[in-house]
């Protein structure tokens, strides 16, 4: 019997570690496939398993730094397959967090991967939500996950000297809910 535990836990163990493997190399395909995307193919697919799949840090601010000059940029630590999808017509898939509504229709709002990354949840990091303005506002939609089309921007955006999101999105138009 103990022959048969040892096996059953190197099978197991075997399969976590390929599992491992297959979900960082899937990673890489997944932005890969997703940076060639294009007008003719529709929209290129931008998850969060590829925007969210890496540890972002904030560059350290210089507080002796003369008034005016532009902050430390951190931009070199996103992977080339993420900065492969800026500028692209991309579609993603989360949680909206309204910040803005307008007539009763959001305008601008945080997409996240999970409703648990908020203000009362968790707090997310900086490559873990998108910051979306919609061209025409949309109807809120709370804890139902959501997809949204538009051009997604891969850059650092600063607010009185902080770091306030890497990613944002122009968006054109709500794709789907999952209670269409």
């Amino acid at each position: 019997m103990k022959h048969f535990v040892n096996i059953r836990s190197s099978v197991r163990w075997l399969g976590i570690a390929s599992l491992i493997a297959a979900g960082s190399l899937g990673i890489e395909a997944r932005a890969a496939d997703a940076a060639k995307g294009s007008a003719a193919d529709g929209p290129a697919k931008a998850g969060f398993d590829v925007l969210a799949s890496y540890t972002f840090t904030p560059a350290e601010l210089d507080p002796t730094a003369p008034a005016g000059t532009p902050p430390p940029s951190g931009i070199k630590q996103v992977p080339p397959q993420v900065m492969a999808l800026n500028g692209k017509s991309v579609v993603v898939s989360g949680y909206m967090l309204p910040t803005k509504i307008d007539k009763g229709l959001v305008t601008e709002f945080l997409l996240v991967s999970s409703p648990m990354l908020c203000c009362y949840g968790q707090t997310p990091q900086v490559n873990e939500f998108v910051v979306v303005k919609m061209q025409r506002g949309v109807k809120a939609v709370m804890d139902t996950p959501v997809q949204f089309v538009g051009k997604l921007s891969v850059k650092e955006m600063y607010e009185d000297g902080f770091l306030t999101n890497l990613y944002s999105l122009d968006g054109e138009k709500m794709a789907k809910t999952s209670v269409d």
